[in-house]
């Protein structure tokens, strides 16, 4: 059986490393790093009062773990400004209840940088913010920008299908 239903010779599967975030309909620069898209369902155990001593499981409650982007530091605000709809030290530190909260899109791509990929990620807002991770004078790596996002659900994008490869 073809692992691919379009390209029937491909055998690999896709890369991880060629991706888009986008936030208010923008692909943000910079991105080097996802880590989430993580659903847990609760498994809820019981018991029939006549069942010889066997328990059963039930679905429960699903939750959604948050979603860590990192990015090489750049003069790009677009994480900044976010993190501070939740809270900024000028005024009275107040949030912004009307646009704290962003859905975004993440984009899976080929090689040939085709999206192959979509979810949608709903309702997300910025629970932490580091605008440095680390300095270190040891060290030759990037500096990097860190956002974790809460978030109240995903799903995949069903009209993104799988595109012809040339």
């Amino acid at each position: 059986m073809a692992k691919f239903n379009v390209n029937t010779h491909r055998q690999d599967p896709y890369k991880n490393f060629k991706f888009n975030v986008i936030i208010d309909g923008r692909s943000v620069p910079g991105i080097m790093r996802v880590i989430g898209l993580h659903r847990i369902t609760e498994a809820i155990e019981y018991r029939e009062g006549n069942d010889a001593s066997l328990s059963r499981l039930t679905p429960g409650a699903t939750h959604f773990e948050p979603i860590v982007i990192e990015r090489g530091v750049t003069h790009d605000p677009t994480f900044e400004e976010w993190a501070e709809q939740v809270f900024s030290m000028s005024g009275d530190a107040g949030m912004s209840l009307k646009n704290y909260k962003k859905d975004i899109t993440i984009q899976l791509l080929n090689l040939q940088g085709m999206v192959v990929l979509s979810y949608r990620v709903y309702r997300c807002w910025v629970s932490e913010y580091m605008p440095i991770a680390m300095l270190d004078a040891e060290n030759t790596e990037i500096a990097i920008e860190r956002i974790v996002l809460q978030n109240e659900g995903w799903e995949r994008d069903k009209e993104v299908t799988e595109p012809l490869e040339s």
